[in-house]
């Protein structure tokens, strides 16, 4: 079910665009879009702790090169549910092929940023029909540069549950995001995915904070840190990797002190036939830090897209 949007927000801020709230499994999910329906649907999908309006620089030029452009809060971030459920990389791979079935109807070029670049790839994977292509930026998982077993014994991976649920229940989150989200603590948090300076970005900050000063908050990143933790080797960013068949880009920050390049450079090794962009001087965040140059390498790539219309299958 749908709500009716609210009205749009013109202009390149966090509110951008025409607001709505999908239920999906009983969990209601916060959306936006902005451009011609008629136009070819591009879903933006946020990283870790940021929502839908973290693209803040990146949607109106999308909207003038064709794009008609959707923005969806994944389940435990932005204004979605945060749920006390494990959250991993599946789950949010459902949610983005419900919302395309049933809001967006049609297979549409996924653009993750992050964590949402994780999420495109495995929404392609899991569900190839309904994505055209991936644009990652960048590609994180602790899978590409460390290694996963292929097949662990049961009581192995029994204990390795027990431990994980264990020691993240013990965690004091109640108390540390809150904290975080009140204090400068957020400022530094921000400013280590950035090279350039963005601490006093009133914007910016109510992006990250707003989310993280409601009461459910710590209920998602625990549940986050138990689902991210227990995922098969199936749902790794190397075991996806070798199964997508769709064109991938990768576009990356030289400066990246979260997820350095040289991870990009290793996806590059596993997979010869993805595009491999980078951005001299530019952190975690080049869709926010570098707006321009970021959109320059995109539309690029899209514009060299298969323009022909697909049917989404079964």
């Amino acid at each position: 079910m749908v709500t009716a949007p609210a009205q749009p927000v013109a202009g390149d801020g966090i509110d951008w665009g025409l607001h709505g709230t999908w239920h999906w499994r009983g969990l209601a999910c916060h959306w936006r879009v902005l451009g011609d329906p008629a136009h070819p649907p591009l879903l933006l999908l946020h990283g870790f702790a940021a929502s839908s309006g973290h693209w803040r620089h990146n949607v109106a030029g999308l909207v003038a090169s064709g794009w008609c452009v959707y923005g969806l809060d994944l389940i435990g971030f932005g204004a979605s549910d945060q749920p006390a459920l494990p959250l991993d990389n599946r789950l949010w791979a459902r949610q983005s092929t419900a919302f395309l079935q049933q809001v967006v109807q049609r297979p549409a070029v996924l653009l993750g940023h992050s964590l949402g670049g994780l999420v495109a790839l495995t929404t392609a994977v899991f569900s190839p029909a309904w994505v055209r292509a991936v644009a990652a930026v960048p590609l994180p998982d602790p899978s590409l540069v460390m290694a996963v077993p292929r097949r662990r014994p049961p009581w192995r991976r029994r204990l390795q549950r027990l431990l994980v649920q264990v020691l993240c229940r013990l965690l004091p989150l109640e108390l540390v995001v809150p904290l975080i989200a009140r204090t400068p603590l957020l400022d530094l948090g921000l400013q280590s995915a950035y090279n350039q300076p963005v601490i006093g970005d009133a914007e910016l900050r109510r992006l990250f904070a707003r989310p993280a000063r409601r009461a459910t908050a710590a209920w998602s990143l625990r549940g986050m840190s138990i689902g991210m933790a227990l995922r098969p080797r199936g749902a790794t960013a190397e075991a996806l990797l070798a199964r997508l068949v769709q064109p991938l880009l990768l576009i990356w920050g030289e400066a990246d002190r979260l997820v350095p390049i040289e991870v990009g450079e290793l996806i590059a090794r596993l997979r010869p036939d993805l595009q491999l962009e980078r951005l001299e001087g530019v952190g975690h965040c080049p869709h926010d830090e570098a707006p321009e140059a970021f959109e320059a390498l995109l539309l690029s790539w899209l514009e060299r897209l298969d323009a022909e219309p697909q049917e989404a299958g079964t």
